[in-house]
C-alpha cells in the first residue's frame, strides 16, 4: 500500500502515524465530551488521555519485544532502531499499559473509575479503528495468505523492510477486519453510553465485544509477533480471553449508577 502518504524525497508523512494521531485526537475529543456529559471535568479527561497515550506507545512496543524475544535477545540493537520506532507494536500491550497509568491518574485525581472508563470506551474504539487504517497503509499487522476475492496485495518495498510484509501475495486484510469491528463497536458503545443503566456497562461491553472479535481475527493474522501460550494459542488470544471475562464480570456486577450530584460530592469530599 502506501507507508508514506506524502513523500518529498527525504521527508515524508507516514500513513500510520497520521491515522493514529487523528484517531487519538478524535478519541480524546469524544472522551472529553462524554466526561462533561456525565458531569465530570473535561480538562482532566484530556490530561488522562495524554498520559494514557504515552503509556500505550511504550506498552505496545514492549509487548512486541516480549512476543519476539527470541529475535530481540539475539539482536538487542534492533529495539532502538527506526523500524522499532515506526512499528505499531501490539495493541494489547498498549491497552494494558494505558489502563495501569489511567488507574494511577484516576485515583490520584479522585475521579470515578467506572464512569471515567465508560466515557473513554467509545473514543478508544474509534481511535483504534482509524489506527487500523494506518496499519493497512503501512503494511503492518498483515494477515495470512488467502484466495478470497477481497484479499489485499502489498507491493511497496518499504512495507517489507519496516514490517516484513510479504509482497505480491494475496493476504487477509486483517487491518480492515479490525477497522470494521472497531467502527461498529464505536456506534454500539455510543448508543450504550446514552442509554446505560449501570456503571461499567460501556467499558464492560467494549472489553467483551473487542475481546471476542480479536480472539477470532488472531487466527487470520500472518505477522510473526504473535507469542505463544503453552503452544495452544497466541499471547493475544490469551489476553483476549481474560479481557472477555473481565468485561462479562462488569456486566454481572452491575454497580448502580451515580447521579451527578453524588459524583460531585465524592470528588470534593
Amino acid at each position: 500500500m502506501h507507508p508514506y502518504l506524502i513523500d518529498f524525497g527525504g521527508f515524508g508523512i507516514p500513513t500510520y502515524g497520521l491515522f493514529v494521531a487523528t484517531g487519538v485526537l478524535l478519541g480524546l475529543w469524544i472522551a472529553a465530551k462524554n466526561t462533561a456529559q456525565q458531569g465530570g471535568d473535561p480538562d482532566k479527561a484530556w490530561n488522562l488521555g495524554a498520559f494514557a497515550v504515552l503509556a500505550a506507545v511504550v506498552g505496545a512496543k514492549l509487548l512486541l519485544v516480549i512476543n519476539s524475544w527470541s529475535f530481540y535477545a539475539r539482536h538487542p540493537r534492533e529495539i532502538f532502531t527506526v523500524s522499532m520506532l515506526q512499528a505499531g507494536g501490539v495493541f494489547y500491550g498498549g491497552l494494558i499499559a494505558a489502563i495501569a497509568v489511567s488507574v494511577w491518574y484516576i485515583r490520584g485525581n479522585r475521579m470515578p473509575v467506572l464512569r471515567t472508563c465508560d466515557a473513554f470506551a467509545p473514543g478508544l474504539a474509534l481511535g483504534h479503528s482509524l489506527g487500523r487504517l494506518g496499519c493497512l497503509g503501512a503494511g503492518c499487522c498483515f494477515g495470512r495468505p488467502t484466495d478470497l476475492p477481497w484479499g489485499v496485495i502489498f507491493t511497496n518495498p518499504l512495507a517489507n523492510s519496516i514490517s516484513g510484509t510479504p509482497l505480491g501475495i494475496s493476504l487477509h486484510p486483517t487491518q480492515l477486519y479490525e477497522f470494521v469491528v472497531e467502527l461498529t463497536n464505536f456506534f454500539v458503545l455510543m448508543w450504550l453510553f446514552r442509554n446505560k443503566r449501570f456503571e461499567g456497562q460501556v467499558i464492560g461491553a467494549y472489553m467483551f465485544l473487542y475481546g471476542v472479535a480479536r480472539y477470532f481475527i488472531e487466527f487470520l493474522r500472518g505477522d510473526p509477533e504473535r507469542g505463544s501460550v503453552l503452544g495452544m494459542m497466541t499471547t493475544t488470544q490469551m489476553i483476549s480471553i481474560l479481557v472477555v471475562l473481565a468485561g462479562g464480570a462488569l456486566w454481572l456486577w452491575r454497580r448502580p449508577l451515580q447521579t451527578v450530584a453524588v459524583q460531585h460530592r465524592a470528588e470534593h469530599a
